[in-house]
């Protein structure tokens, strides 16, 4: 059940200059998780037991990579019960969705590397450092006995807890209804003990048959904030929503024209979409590690590799439950606040539920490498290139969504419904502060919008309308700039569009303090285990 934030809100905190933060937990919305088990047989029930013990595994291994080892001991040193709720829900003593400043005495701001380099490290010392497979995605940066600077493999500084985890998800794939599923489930268990992820993930790519899914490992970059390479372990444990996925499966064939019509030269759209990703509807049970930190995620786009990208597309996993509950507690109550009552009628779950997933879609849409052939465009832009892949993948996704209501391909949908309840989506994920990469996205889209008339306020109300015709232009402009960015691999380009748009306003701030005033929770937390799921 869902529960109603407190009923002294704190006030939103800028971005700008932050000073000295408190606790404050009623920021999120309780929310249980729960699904239909009815379906399952009790080996399959069994099996989720097993999964979400292993994911148990990677929230204690992301704790460590967040904030370190002694985590455990460090809460429970903390006497205030409030103190300690906000310090589980964001992993340590830093206010995620306050760009990450310190909520508790002792503590300055988090470490833009959290704990994948040296405290003393500098961004200099690291590139002139001669340390082969130095970008790699799963080692952690030390100092050995000399004080120079050495990779140390994730497989082997968390040797014992990776075999424990591989151990779990090898037993859950003898319980597998599917004989894929659990083929699936040894090919990732072992990779969580060699770190060599691509076999797991292609294979993973051709399970189709499964009611039950994960995803486990380590997987995004968005906690290293230092140079975006290293990434940091979560989990998902899902059920998958027959009747939903079925209305979403056809649209990953319309990738290639999508790709061939994008508002660029053909040099930044040379690359082929894979075709036969899956688009897919799931309830999920279990949230953990980088997933369950602060702002929760309600659709996944994987694998991340860019070969199998390539090869086989990917999966869009659309989380229904969690997507429901953030557009009830948060969506609605923020058009009430912010948006103009002549549009307010255009305010819908199914458009917030397709522009999610179109923004997952569109993650496949452009290019992996920059156009002169020399490196990816995630090692060219560095720190810079999750928050430009989420723009990527937000201006993109409406604009799929433009070109298929063109095409006739959404039936009688109201496009309008799209672009309003899109503009209303920013205001919720703006919230979510400079800290994070869908923040930064989200801010640069509100600005540039607003700067090219798509986006209008009126100044008696303060409430915001969307300019259709303008719209329709502003997706354009904004696709070619990504676009050009991520092919040219332009990270000064890509800092200065950072910079320049990335930011709260003074007037956008204000509006975001109503919200709060009105007692409107920024995001959700979950009670979740199985006991919620009625399988202890």
């Amino acid at each position: 059940m869902l529960m109603s934030c407190a009923e002294e809100p704190q006030p939103e905190v800028t971005l700008s200059s932050v000073g000295k933060l408190e606790p404050r937990p009623e920021i999120y919305a309780d929310f249980t998780l729960t699904a239909d088990l009815s379906h399952l047989n009790d080996d399959q029930k069994q099996m989720i037991s097993l999964l979400i013990e292993a994911s148990d595994i990677m929230d204690d291994l992301f704790w460590r990579q967040s904030f370190g080892d002694d985590y455990k001991e460090w809460l429970d040193s903390i006497d205030d019960e409030r103190t300690r709720r906000f310090a589980e829900l964001n992993y340590g003593p830093w206010d995620a969705l306050a760009n990450d400043e310190p909520f508790m005495e002792g503590f300055d701001s988090k470490p833009l590397g959290a704990q994948f380099y040296p405290e003393d490290m500098t961004r200099k010392e690291f590139e002139d450092a001669f340390l082969p497979g130095k970008v790699d995605l799963y080692s952690f940066v030390r100092r050995d006995a000399e004080g120079k600077l050495t990779l140390v493999p994730y497989h082997v500084e968390y040797k014992d807890e990776l075999a424990e985890a591989a151990r779990l998800l090898r037993e859950a794939g003898r319980l597998a209804k599917s004989p894929d599923f659990g083929n699936y489930l040894k090919l990732r268990a072992a990779a969580l003990i060699s770190d060599d992820f691509q076999l797991s993930d292609r294979y993973w790519m051709d399970v189709k048959d499964n009611e039950i899914d994960v995803v486990i490992g380590p997987i995004e970059t968005y906690l290293d904030r230092m140079f975006g390479y290293r990434t940091a372990y979560e989990s998902y444990v899902l059920i998958k929503d027959l009747e939903w996925s079925e209305r979403l499966s056809r649209f990953a064939e319309f990738l290639p024209v999508l790709q061939e019509g994008l508002p660029v030269p053909e040099e930044y759209k040379w690359e082929s979409p894979g075709t036969n990703a899956d688009l897919n509807a799931y309830d999920v049970v279990y949230y953990a590690g980088h997933s369950n930190a602060a702002s929760k995620t309600i659709a996944i786009n994987l694998p991340n590799d860019e070969d199998v990208q390539l090869e086989k597309g990917s999966r869009r996993l659309q989380l229904k439950n969690a997507m429901q509950a953030k557009y009830e507690k948060i969506l609605e109550p923020i058009a009430d606040v912010l948006i103009d009552e002549t549009q307010r009628q255009h305010i819908s779950f199914d458009a917030f539920f397709s522009n999610t997933m179109f923004h997952e879609v569109a993650h496949g849409l452009g290019i992996k490498n920059t156009i002169d052939g020399r490196t990816t465009v995630q090692n060219a832009l560095q720190d810079l290139a999750s928050s430009i892949e989420e723009g990527k993948a937000d201006i993109l996704g409406v604009y799929m969504i433009t070109e298929l209501h063109k095409a006739g391909e959404l039936g009688d949908a109201d496009l309008r419904d799209f672009y309003v309840t899109f503009m209303a989506g920013i205001f919720r994920s703006v919230r979510f502060g400079a800290a994070s990469a869908h923040g930064k996205a989200n801010m640069v889209r509100f600005n540039f919008f607003l700067d090219e008339g798509a986006f209008v306020r009126d100044s008696e109300t303060g409430r915001y309308s969307v300019d259709f015709e303008r719209f329709g232009q502003a997706i354009e402009k904004l696709s070619r700039v990504i676009l050009t960015l991520q092919g040219d691999g332009d990270y000064e380009g890509a800092k200065r569009l950072t910079e320049t748009k990335g930011v709260i306003t003074r007037q956008l701030q204000e509006d975001l303090d109503r919200l709060t005033t009105a007692g409107i929770p920024v995001d959700i937390s979950f009670t979740q285990g199985v006991a919620q799921l009625g399988i202890e």
